[in-house]
């Protein structure tokens, strides 16, 4: 499913979102409801497997949205039993626009039963353990990099299959946080780093939920219990939860980024408020980057927290000077090519009678190849504004993410090859600046700012610091940042 215009087509796209239900039944639509809830963190399509005592392993895999597909009773009662685990998908390794193959979950049948598994995050060593593959017999059904996981849990001589997951994830590379299944088991793991998002929730007396947000907790009525740690692999099934430590310790490197953009305003990471982190995005942004105008307006959605705290810690008031058509999503139809080039203007209008005649501070989460900040400008000042100020809630993205983030090109990300006043003239504006690595991390929790010695996040976006080596890039040829 493409993009519908350039606004989508500028943002770094949402990795994955996980979910799995253990000890309820109609498992699977608890399943539906939370992938509902973590839709922002993939659209192109979405998956289920379930297990049923009588009926086995089911599974369901779709295209589109969640509510278009796995709201339809007709579908819900293909996949019976009180375990499930579900799946929602932006493609970030394998074929763009997606085969209905690469859809997870993946199931595997092994000599102790069956097994799903549901991969949000990408390996990064993921061509050199296909080639490995391959060469000793193995058959791949998808491009995914996730498929890799089942093939090595099948060579594993483990005799049951948490065993056999352990031994595979020893094998792997990169980032990944995982919920997988069994016929009586549900399984979470977050790789070393914890790099990506993984939560644990109680239904009730009997019924446990993983997820990637806290956000899809509280769709079904769960409560959130912790977060899974770093190198974490946990084990659940009637009798409780069982904690495993797969992995060598490592000190964690959350994903930065979450706060800045992926999770839901409404999650809790790290016991930090998702949105309280971005309103303070934007007070740190106020105090580093001040400058003179009337307004402060967010680029809706993912602006507006970072737009409030701007505006409560400058004084300068806030307005809703642009506004979201809330019902043009990424499958609006497109007939001609003019409706195409209307771009922004299918999702976002500007209201004219606040602008005219302001000087206007726009605040948006990043700026990636900066076609959309230069539609958005044009809009503003079309509407009469005085001046355009662009004041951002990230640092520069210069580097590309290979931990699960669909990031263009290096030569494609306009801070890569641009500097602050260069781009300041390619947008057309009268100042941009960005908040500093060091006020991102203060607005996250750390006081100290960042720690150059031993960065408490992942920032390589920002930094070009990776913190797991991009083995199959580097050996396509992309050079990473030399040490300083």
């Amino acid at each position: 499913m493409p993009p519908s215009h350039p606004f989508d087509d500028d943002k770094l796209k949402e990795e994955c979102g996980v979910f799995g239900v253990i000890g309820q039944a109609e498992a699977a639509n608890f399943v539906a409801l939370g992938l509902h809830a973590l839709q922002h963190r993939g659209q192109e399509a979405g998956g289920i497997v379930s297990h049923d005592p009588v009926e086995g392993f089911n599974s369901a895999r779709r295209f589109g949205y969640v509510r278009d597909n796995f709201t339809k009773a007709s579908l819900m009662e293909t996949l019976p039993g009180p375990l499930a685990i579900g799946h929602v998908r932006y493609s970030t390794a394998g074929k763009k626009g997606a085969v209905i193959r690469d859809v997870q979950p993946f199931f595997g049948e092994f000599a102790m039963g069956g097994a799903a598994i549901a991969h949000n995050g990408n390996i990064t060593n993921a061509a050199a353990l296909r080639k490995e593959l391959i060469q000793h017999g193995s058959i791949f059904q998808s491009s995914s990099d996730s498929e890799c996981i089942i093939h090595l849990m099948a060579r594993s001589f483990q005799k049951n299959i948490p065993e056999r997951m352990k031994d595979a994830l020893r094998r792997v590379e990169g980032a990944f946080s995982i919920v997988a299944m069994t016929r009586t088991k549900l399984i979470g793991v977050r790789d070393a780093l914890g790099v990506r998002p993984l939560v644990l929730g109680k239904i009730g007396d009997t019924g446990w939920a993983l997820s990637s947000e806290t956000c899809a907790l509280d769709i079904i009525g769960a409560e959130f219990v912790r977060e899974i740690e770093p190198g974490e692999m946990v084990v659940i099934t009637a009798e409780g939860v069982e904690s495993h430590r797969p992995f060598a310790p490592a000190k964690p490197r959350f994903c930065i980024f979450e706060h800045v953009y992926f999770s839901r305003p409404d999650s809790i990471v790290g016991g930090q408020s998702i949105y309280e982190t971005r309103r303070q995005i934007g007070v740190e942004l106020a105090r580093e980057c001040p400058v003179d105008a009337d307004i402060v307006c967010p680029v809706p959605d993912s602006g507006t927290p970072a737009a409030i705290g701007y505006s409560q810690e400058s004084g300068i008031p806030y307005a809703m000077g642009i506004i979201r058509n809330q019902y043009t999503g990424r499958t609006f139809i497109e007939p001609t090519e003019s409706i195409r080039n209307m771009g922004v203007l299918l999702k976002l209008n500007v209201n004219r009678a606040l602008i005219k005649g302001k000087r206007v501070i726009l605040v948006d989460d990043s700026v990636v190849r900066g076609t959309t900040s230069r539609k958005i400008k044009e809009m503003i000042l079309d509407a009469g504004a005085a001046e355009v100020h662009f004041r951002i809630a990230s640092p520069p993205t210069m580097w590309p993410c290979f931990y699960g983030v669909d990031t263009p090109e290096r030569d494609k990300l306009l801070a890569a090859t641009m500097s602050e006043s260069q781009m300041r003239e390619h947008l057309g504006v009268d100042s941009i600046r960005f908040i500093t690595l060091d006020g991102l991390y203060r607005a996250a929790g750390e006081a100290k700012g960042r720690n150059n010695d031993c960065p408490q996040y992942c920032d390589a976006c920002f930094s070009g610091e990776y913190p797991v080596e991009p083995v199959d890039m580097i050996a396509q040829g992309f050079e990473i940042k030399a040490a300083e």
